[in-house]
C-alpha cells in the first residue's frame, strides 16, 4: 500500500495520474496547503521541503518502507515499481527523462511564477508578469514545436514525461498562453485530457480544494511570513 499525501495541484495531479494509470494500490490523504497542513510535523517528516506531493510505500525495495517527496523523483519510482511508462528503449528512455528534467526544471517554475504574478499577487508588477508570461509562451512553444515531430513527446509512447507536462498545460490561459496559437500541444493535451485514468485522477481532492478560498489568510500561509518562516 502506497499512502500519498497531496493536493489538487499541478504537482499533486502527476502523482495522482500515474497511480491511476497504473493502478498501484494507495490511499489520499490531502495536505490542505491553504491552511497550513504543509507545516505540521508529521508531514515535515515525510516531505522536509513542506511541499507536495510525498509518498510512503510500505511496500518498498526489499519490502522495506520507503518515503520520497519531490513529484519527479515519485514518477520515476512508481516507473520503476510498475514496469509501465518509461521506455526500455533507451533512446526513448532518454528522451522521456530530459523532457520530465524540462518539466521540472522549467516549466513547473516558469508556469507557477506566471500564475502567481497574474492570478494571486496582491500587486501587480508589470515587469513580473511580462517576464513570466513570455517565458510561459516560449516554454509553450519549445512544447508545439517537438509535438510536432512526435505524438507525444518521449517519440510514440506515452511516458512519465507526458504526465509530468500536461497538469500543467491545464488552464492554460491563466498563465498567459493561447493555446490555438500552438496546435501540436492542444492536440497532444486533448488526447491526454480524454483518457479514462487522467479524468479520475484531475477529480482526486478537487472538491476539498475548492471549497478553500484563497483569502488573505490563505496568501500569508502560501506566499507570505508563514512560508517562510524557519522549521
Amino acid at each position: 500500500m502506497i499512502d500519498v499525501y497531496s493536493w489538487a495541484t499541478p504537482n499533486g495531479h502527476k502523482v495522482h495520474i500515474m497511480l491511476e494509470e497504473t493502478g498501484l494500490k494507495h490511499r489520499i490523504h490531502g495536505v490542505n496547503i491553504r491552511t497550513g497542513d504543509q507545516f505540521k510535523p508529521e508531514f515535515l517528516k515525510i516531505s522536509p521541503n513542506n511541499r507536495i506531493p510525498a509518498i510512503v510505500d510500505h511496500d518498498g525495495p526489499d519490502g522495506k518502507p520507503l518515503s520520497l517527496f519531490e513529484s519527479g523523483a515519485i514518477l520515476l519510482y512508481l516507473a520503476s515499481k510498475s514496469g509501465k511508462f518509461l521506455p526500455e528503449n533507451l533512446h526513448e528512455r532518454w528522451q522521456c527523462l530530459q523532457w520530465l528534467m524540462w518539466q521540472m526544471g522549467g516549466v513547473g517554475p516558469m508556469f507557477g511564477q506566471a500564475n502567481h504574478f497574474r492570478r494571486y499577487a496582491v500587486e501587480k508588477i508589470t515587469y513580473a508578469v511580462e517576464r513570466y508570461t513570455n517565458e510561459a509562451n516560449r516554454l509553450t512553444g519549445v512544447l508545439d514545436k517537438r509535438l510536432g515531430e512526435a505524438r507525444f513527446v518521449a517519440g510514440n509512447t506515452y511516458t512519465i514525461a507526458d504526465m509530468a507536462i500536461f497538469p500543467w498545460m491545464r488552464n492554460a490561459e491563466s498563465r498567459g498562453i493561447d493555446m490555438t496559437q500552438y496546435p501540436n500541444a492542444q492536440r497532444w493535451f486533448d488526447d491526454i485530457n480524454a483518457r479514462p485514468a487522467v479524468q479520475r485522477a484531475l477529480k482526486v481532492l478537487s472538491d476539498e480544494n475548492s471549497a478553500v478560498p484563497i483569502d488573505d489568510k490563505a496568501r500569508d500561509v502560501m506566499f507570505g511570513k508563514t512560508q517562510f518562516q524557519r522549521r
